[in-house]
């Protein structure tokens, strides 16, 4: 057997992969591989047992080693090679896909990401709906990460401007930042007490 799995969605591919190979495989890096190992993997047994379980992670990223995939397709392992990124477009992808079962996990989008990105902007006209907002985000999000990506935001916005408002916001923020780190209060208290100051700076 022989299985290709593809993408970032690595929780998915792994509970597929312990699925049909159990807990206890091979696992080899397919960027150490040379042309002359496949032989031994594909058909080559072990001292305990003639059926090996083996993950062979990134073999695409090889491509002298993939392009000579085809040739082992008979193997009697179970084989499944994961592939964080996969070229549609090669000539091997081609012919593996018409012989090979090729499953793609793809990150699902996160529902609430633009609500998450529009909460900055959000602030700057209406506090209180930037805080109606956050109340709605909060269980899915890192406090200190959303502080990063409020920082991300203001900075793009002094690029674009350079005013006097958003050197105020970054001064805040930096001031926030202080206090992110040194205090025993909530950090989304304080992260909602800025995004209500925010529209008045």
């Amino acid at each position: 057997m022989l299985k290709i799995f593809t993408g970032e969605d690595r929780i998915r591919a792994k509970n597929e992969i312990e699925k049909l190979l159990g807990s206890d495989y091979e696992i080899i890096d397919g960027a150490d591989l040379e042309p002359e190992s496949l032989p031994n993997i594909f058909h080559g047994n072990s001292l305990l047992t003639s059926e090996r379980k083996i993950l062979i992670r990134d073999l695409s990223e090889n491509k002298p080693v993939f392009e000579k995939i085809p040739d082992y397709l008979n193997t009697n392992h179970q084989i499944i090679l994961f592939e964080t990124k996969l070229d549609k477009r090669s000539a091997t992808y081609k012919t593996l896909k018409e012989k090979v079962e090729i499953k793609e996990f793809t990150a699902k989008k996160d529902p609430n990401q633009e609500l998450v990105f529009g909460i900055y902007n959000t602030a700057k006209k209406d506090g209180k709906k930037a805080i109606e907002n956050l109340e709605k985000i909060k269980t899915t999000q890192d406090p200190l990460m959303f502080f990063g990506l409020l920082v991300s935001q203001a900075l793009k916005d002094y690029q674009r401007n350079q005013g006097t408002k958003e050197k105020k916001v970054l001064k805040e923020l930096s001031n926030l930042d202080l206090k992110l780190k040194s205090t025993s209060f909530s950090p989304w208290l304080l992260i909602e007490s800025f995004l209500l100051r925010l529209s008045s700076l």
